[in-house]
């Protein structure tokens, strides 16, 4: 159990005061007569006035629409069935282009290799030609448009002149093989493909171009394949039908005033998936005005960005995070993309993009973080993060040992934000806020407007606890559906089932008193030995903690084998270069996890291997490793950045006896 009892950080009285969320709490109170104090205060009135609420964040980020309409919430009892501001009428695209300046809008490096920036009147004159080209190539709105680009300008162009035309935009990082790429893109039939030619990755340069080919051949209804040069000027286009080199296909439009299609508020945006480990993967539609006004809501009240300010974050365009960072645009911000090996040519590259871009935001996500500590890297000694005001992690739970590491070696005034959502709102349910503290191993507050609970498995509410963490109220940014899912059967199936009426998320966590969440790893991965459940985070806190140890994944095996009626706890460690793993250090890590937890989390067997596998984006996959250990398939390995490594796991002789 972290120690959550003291703060670690508090913000200053003048931070509280500047912040954007005291301005919108003065809003409130002016506009409603609501007299919020605090963060919790402001949370329960989110919840009981939504109407109210999602009006103010409106009008406080200042979405651009024709019109909003006067019906703000229509079926507000259905879940899901609840449509927000059913009469709006609005562009996404036109939101995240409102500056017009010769401001910096985009930073950009891809390793050591390629750099850049954009400013804001630059990338609407690229978004108006590129929209332009897509226009005379047939798109319109509805149409899906599918991107395989790494986290460059030209993709973040790419998907503002696809949205400003009211089509679809779907992306995968290039690190996909073909066959992960048709797994996704095959489902949702895109008639334009954005492909770079390539991408750097530890100081090499990865040619994608013969998977691009067989990746357009698949693609019945593509109309254009266009090829947006990066590790070459003059990439070899042989070979695939209809593609076109990006400047060719802008070439014959002037730069001007993008046009922009305004559409509902639930017109669809984009097409996310599902990681796809155990099958293919879901295709997840959200809308645009929801996805809009819950990220304005997330970067303007919770991390408090304002157009100063310099967003990070180091993800791959396979990740909703890359999403989340692009729409730092709809606030006037710079967003700073990076693309490439956080740990090329030295581990401390990203902080020195930090320091020579004057980076505000820094997110990342908890691995990167348990990396820096295991390579001992003190970053606060050796560049200046004068700028720097808060940090966000993401992707797994954030140890309390990774808090104090922050504070003792990054820097010591910073907000340290733990957040967790995912690709099903591509958002957060649970996040920071400038207003409160920071408590080690706890994610500061639940997200406004979020009604969100935790339950247990009877649907009694928790608190200090432990059990399910579910939304109870309809909220904008739910998916308007799943690709192809006509009776929005497979949508209820996945969110609904367990609670009627309600989404239950599948994150297994707990309301702490000071109405902090930690979460201790995902429901489905949850250990059971003996009818006790325990979550995997609490394991890996302890394992982790060791010097020996890079990284771990835990599992429960079946046993008695074919009485499935109980588990034992396995443990996978993954050593520093050159250590075994002999029984002194089976024995340290079991007293480790023995003293700091129960004997219920003491794994029965301990096993070295060379990998951990994971998806893209960086994710351990505890249930693929599960069906391997027991002899199952897993059915889409492609969804896996190493799958190489589920090897590793079959046919150990230690785990049949």
């Amino acid at each position: 159990m972290p120690d959550t009892a003291q703060p670690i950080w508090s913000p200053s009285p003048e931070r509280i005061a500047r912040s954007n969320l005291r301005q919108f709490m003065r809003e409130v109170a002016r506009r409603w007569g609501v007299d919020c104090r605090d963060q919790a205060s402001l949370h329960r009135w989110s919840i009981d006035a939504p109407e109210r609420f999602w009006t103010s964040v409106w009008e406080f980020c200042d979405v651009i629409a024709a019109t909003r309409g006067e019906v703000v919430l229509e079926h507000g009892d259905r879940m899901p069935g609840a449509r927000w501001f059913p009469q709006a009428r609005l562009n996404f695209a036109e939101n995240l282009l409102r500056r017009r300046d010769d401001a910096t809008a985009i930073i950009f490096r891809g390793e050591n290799k390629v750099s850049g920036k954009v400013t804001f009147a630059e990338l609407r004159h690229e978004v108006s030609r590129l929209q332009q080209a897509l226009r005379a190539a047939g798109v319109r709105p509805g149409d899906r448009v599918a991107g395989y680009m790494p986290n460059i300008p030209g993709t973040v162009i790419a998907m503002l002149a696809t949205t400003s035309l009211g089509a679809v935009w779907s992306s995968c990082s290039p690190d996909f093989g073909p066959q992960g790429v048709l797994d996704r893109f095959g489902q949702i039939e895109p008639t334009v493909l954005f492909a770079a030619d390539g991408y750097f990755y530890q100081g090499k340069t990865i040619d994608v171009m013969p998977r691009v080919r067989e990746i357009a051949a698949r693609l019945p209804t593509l109309r254009r394949t266009v090829i947006v040069p990066y590790t070459r000027r003059d990439p070899d286009l042989a070979g695939i039908a209809d593609a076109i080199d990006v400047h060719d296909f802008m070439a014959p439009y002037p730069a001007g005033a993008p046009h922009f299609e305004r559409l509902p508020f639930d017109h669809p945006l984009y097409i996310m998936y599902s990681s796809g480990t155990t099958g293919v993967p879901k295709c997840i539609v959200h809308g645009a005005g929801g996805t809009l006004l819950q990220h304005l809501k997330e970067h303007q009240l919770h991390t408090d960005l304002h157009p100063t300010d310099h967003l990070f974050y180091f993800t791959t365009c396979g990740w909703m995070m890359w999403n989340w960072l692009v729409s730092g645009l709809a606030s006037g911000a710079t967003i700073m993309l990076f693309d490439g090996s956080p740990f090329y040519p030295k581990g401390n590259v990203l902080f020195d993009f930090a320091q020579d871009e004057a980076m505000t935001i820094f997110g990342t996500s908890a691995k990167y973080i348990d990396s820096l500590r295991k390579l001992g890297l003190t970053p606060r000694a050796t560049h200046d993060l004068s700028r720097l005001r808060s940090m966000l992690s993401t992707g797994s739970p954030l140890v309390a040992e990774s808090f104090d590491y922050v504070y003792a070696n990054i820097k010591a005034d910073l907000c340290l934000s733990s957040i967790s959502g995912g690709t099903d709102i591509v958002s957060c349910f649970v996040l920071g806020s400038p207003l409160l503290p920071v408590r080690r191993g706890e994610i500061q507050c639940r997200g406004l407007g979020l009604a969100v609970e935790v339950w247990d498995e009877d649907g009694r509410p928790l608190q200090g606890e432990r059990g399910e963490l579910v939304c109870t109220r309809p909220f904008p940014c739910m998916p308007i559906g799943f690709w192809n899912d006509t009776d929005g059967s497979r949508y209820r199936a996945a969110y609904f089932e367990r609670f009627p009426d309600v989404w239950c998320h599948g994150d297994y966590c707990e309301l702490t008193e000071h109405d902090g969440l930690i979460i201790y790893g995902r429901s489905d991965a949850v250990l059971n030995p003996g009818g006790v459940r325990i979550g995997t985070a609490e394991i890996y806190r302890q394992v982790e903690q060791l010097d020996e140890v890079v990284e771990s994944l835990v599992i429960g095996q079946d046993w008695p084998p074919k009485q499935p009626n109980d588990v034992r706890v396995v443990l996978f460690v993954r050593l520093r270069d050159g250590l075994v793993l002999d029984d002194p250090l089976i024995a340290m890590i079991k007293q480790q996890i023995r003293d700091n937890t129960t004997p219920r989390h003491v794994p029965a067997r301990i096993l070295q291997v060379a990998d951990i596998p994971r998806t893209k984006s960086g994710k351990i996959v505890e249930l693929a490793v599960r069906n391997v250990v027991h002899g199952q398939p897993v059915k889409n390995r492609e969804a896996l950045a190493n799958p190489e490594a589920l090897a590793l796991f079959a046919d150990r002789p230690e785990l049949a006896g």
